[in-house]
């Protein structure tokens, strides 16, 4: 079968590779139909991503038709459409049975290496490195699902495939982003980022009741999406963030401060070339100049929400501003299994269809077009997907 696959930093192909086969009773096979690029698969490609090796298969936004299954799976049938939750989770651990499904304790083969560098492994990741597993990804023609008696969930036939693919990862991430938020009817709500899962998380914080969000970001097409969200829009390249947000707020800041941003944080602050600085020596993982200033921001007794992913180390963390201030901090991997499904009757009851993210529809082929578009930010590309 053909399947993109990481060549080393920037570096995609589309290659043959065995199809899948089933290995565990609780496995199934997929045929994926549509595929997508995540802006989390761009940390891999710009090589920050640790332990990933050359012919990886990438992807872990798919969705297909089922087309067999192992023996203990009882819940699919060959036919079945199904999305795929981008975490591995078994169902049957004590996180998985706290439905902290991102948190599993089973998936995961490689644990050793997430105890050594984080203290405790997550579940393993569809084709994020492997750290999280190593395995195989979705951007291909097949997959191989683990505990597909856990994750798959079914889709309606009157929901198509662009409307439902995005419950693999990006509004529920999006959803959760706002759920950790804690907004309360009336709040003010500021994002960093208004790239895929800060859209969402947009029009996620307004259906839990914010009252006004505030989109931080530079690139225009974005800010044009993130308005037509109903978001008021910040270009952080022509006024200052820290400034705009007192002032909006009548000098109290925002209740809750999102950073759907992570570890490649653009900006114009003198911190923000310190990080640069020290990145390129090697001598931190992660740039964080969103996160510093959603802490300096952030309502006193306000609530920072992480959804951006970061993977190592950070410098200059303002600890005594969140300290004095009292915020409270939640972030980390989605637990998808726990929205997938109220997610999805929001979209058959017509509150949201998730595909308006999408800028960009191409075939699997052409993956290294679309990773290094979207990397570049070129042609306002927002959201590729890929049909095999």
């Amino acid at each position: 079968m053909r399947a993109v696959t990481w060549m080393g930093k920037e570096k995609i192909a589309v290659s043959k590779v065995p199809d899948p086969e089933i290995v565990n009773p609780h496995d199934a096979i997929v045929r994926i139909t549509l595929t997508a690029i995540c802006g989390s698969d761009l940390h891999i490609y710009g090589g920050n991503i640790p332990t990933m090796k050359e012919g990886d298969i990438l992807g872990h936004e798919f969705m297909g038709e089922v087309v067999e299954t192992g023996s203990s799976v009882q819940n699919l049938n060959k036919g079945d459409r199904v999305v795929v939750p981008f975490a591995i989770a078994c169902g049957r651990c004590y996180f998985c049975r706290q439905q902290l499904w991102s948190a599993c304790d089973n998936t995961n083969p490689n644990a050793g290496m997430g105890d050594l560098l984080y203290g405790h492994s997550g579940a393993a990741l569809f084709g994020y490195s492997h750290l999280y597993g190593g395995y195989a990804g979705g951007q291909a023609e097949y997959v191989r699902v683990p505990f597909a008696d856990v994750g798959p969930v079914r889709v309606p036939d009157e929901i198509s495939d662009e409307r439902a693919l995005f419950l693999s990862d990006i509004f529920p991430t999006g959803y959760m982003a706002a759920e950790n938020a804690s907004i309360r009817p009336g709040d003010v709500v500021a994002i960093w980022g208004c790239g895929p899962v800060g859209l969402f998380a947009i029009k996620s914080a307004f259906m839990l009741g914010a009252e006004r969000v505030i989109a931080i970001d530079a690139i225009p097409e974005r800010l044009e999406k993130a308005a037509r969200c109903g978001a008021e829009i910040v270009n952080y390249e022509k006024l200052d963030v820290l400034e705009v947000l007192e002032e909006r707020t009548a000098g109290r800041g925002p209740d809750c401060c999102i950073d759907a941003v992570g570890m490649e944080a653009h900006g114009h602050t003198i911190a923000e070339l310190y990080d640069r600085a020290k990145h390129a020596l090697m001598l931190e993982t992660d740039r964080s100049n969103t996160l510093r200033q959603a802490i300096q921001a952030c309502r006193k007794g306000g609530t920072v929400s992480v959804p951006g992913v970061y993977g190592g180390l950070i410098d200059k963390f303002p600890i005594g501003a969140a300290f004095a201030k009292g915020l409270t901090f939640r972030m980390g991997q989605t637990h998808v299994h726990r929205y997938m499904k109220p997610l999805l009757e929001k979209i058959r009851n017509n509150e949201i269809d998730p595909s308006f993210v999408i800028t960009h529809r191409m075939e699997l082929n052409s993956a290294a077009q679309g990773y290094d578009m979207f990397q570049r930010k070129e042609d306002e590309c927002i959201k590729v997907v890929m049909k095999p």
